[in-house]
């Protein structure tokens, strides 16, 4: 509105300026009628005439104090137009970037629960634009899709033939065509739309209130910080009771891709796209050769919530763990925060410092609930084995990628345990993650 009014502001200054310098020069240069002339001949006008220029001369002096005093109050309200909005963009500078939202679709007719939410907290329909994009051709999920009108947009995954794959790996199909999927997804999203960045969802995520807000915030330290390559919505641990209810502005570093409602630049498209995988995209994401020691932000509450157990995973950690996760309920302003924290060299001196002062303790003290103090404290593994162990009695996530484990940054997972934070790491001095720890 602002910036509107400031437009209008000098749009009419110019205007006025420029209208009045029109007529006084036109009543500067224009030729005198005959009956001036006859005046002036007769002797009778010329004390007439100098006083009309005097006059004008005047009047011009007070229009140029006008238009000088309205050029001040144009400058005042710079100031306003110029002031960050509630995104932190300035109103004055350039136009904010917009986030498309990519949701990858199949044959769930439940995908309308994702796009309720979605529709619901979404702030703005031009900076957050919904793209739907449908695989398997199913006509009932289609027509759910279709039944939100200019809402989103609507495209359709052309190619549903069968992939040629090694026998053995015939009951995978499913996972190959997710992977071709995503490929002619983010295609479309960049080269053919043009953006510069998406937020990927699948068609069985819920979103929290602010969704929106946390990927908005995120953008410009994802986009300056080489070191990182993805911000995610996600916390693999993020069941009740293994997050602080009281810290839903808490985020974090993690070397672990969590996916499930995750922000990519187009950089980082250009990189992946032509060596794409067949099939298992997330799994070849966690790949040192895809990683490169880059790390992803996530939040202690997750800002997505899974309700499909039904998929080609077929309810893998569903059961388990995934039905159980917080779904972030309180909305966090976070545009108004400073999140200079999450820069690399920063985060890794402040939380190293906590973990390793943290008391170190023994997993019978944790799992009988004898700690003394309200934490952190740190538990140590050292091995593959040990790690395994651990986490599955403590109740965490035990399984390692590329010997990365779930949520963990340097090694150390962070999880609440019976209300304390425990730190689950390595003993200090880690260097780096060991690919045979899969």
């Amino acid at each position: 509105m602002l910036r509107k009014r400031g437009s209008a502001i000098l749009c009419g200054a110019f205007l006025f300026v420029a209208w009045n310098a029109v007529v006084v020069l036109y009543l500067w240069g224009r030729p005198l009628s005959g009956r001036e002339e006859r005046e002036m001949d007769g002797g009778r006008g010329g004390a007439d005439l100098a006083g009309d220029v005097i006059h004008m001369a005047e009047a011009f002096e007070a229009e140029l104090e006008m238009q000088r005093k309205i050029l001040l109050q144009i400058q005042g309200h710079r100031s306003l137009w110029e002031q960050p909005n509630e995104n932190g963009a300035s109103r004055g500078g350039p136009p904010q970037v917009v986030i498309p939202i990519l949701v990858i679709a199949c044959n769930r007719v439940t995908v309308k629960r994702c796009l309720d939410k979605l529709i619901e907290y979404r702030p703005s329909a031009e900076l957050y634009p919904i793209i739907v994009s449908q695989d398997c051709g199913h006509a009932e999920t289609a027509q759910v899709i279709g039944s939100y009108g200019s809402q989103v947009t609507h495209l359709k995954q052309p190619d549903l033939s069968d992939i040629a794959v090694r026998p053995e790996h015939k009951k995978f199909q499913g996972y190959y065509k997710i992977s071709r999927h995503y490929r002619w997804a983010l295609n479309q999203v960049f080269n053919s739309l043009s953006h510069s960045s998406v937020v990927i969802v699948e068609d069985d995520l819920e979103v929290a209130p602010d969704f929106f807000e946390y990927f908005r915030s995120l953008h410009p330290i994802l986009k300056s910080d080489p070191s990182l390559w993805c911000v995610s919505a996600w916390n693999d641990n993020g069941r009740d009771g293994y997050v602080d209810p009281g810290k839903a502005d808490l985020l974090y570093r993690t070397d672990f891709f969590p996916g499930l409602g995750w922000m990519m630049l187009k950089e980082l498209w250009i990189e992946l796209e032509p060596k794409w995988p067949g099939a298992f995209w997330d799994d070849w994401m966690r790949q040192p050769d895809q990683r490169r020691d880059r790390a992803c932000i996530r939040p202690e509450i997750s800002r997505t919530l899974t309700f499909g157990r039904k998929g080609v995973s077929l309810g893998q950690f569903y059961d388990k763990y995934l039905r159980y996760i917080k779904l972030n309920s309180e909305f966090v302003p976070f545009t108004k925060l400073d999140l200079a924290y999450l820069k690399e060299e920063k985060y890794k001196e402040i939380f190293e410092k906590q973990v390793y002062n943290a008391p170190l303790v023994k997993y019978e003290e944790v799992q009988r609930g004898q700690l003394k103090g309200a934490g952190p404290f740190c538990l140590h593994y050292s091995s593959k084995d040990g790690f395994k162990v651990l986490a599955k009695n403590l109740g965490v996530m035990e399984d390692l990628k590329s010997g990365v484990p779930r949520t963990g940054y340097r090694g150390v997972v962070s999880f609440l345990s019976r209300g304390r934070r425990i730190f689950l790491a390595p003993p200090p001095g880690w260097s780096k993650y060991d690919p045979t720890w899969s």
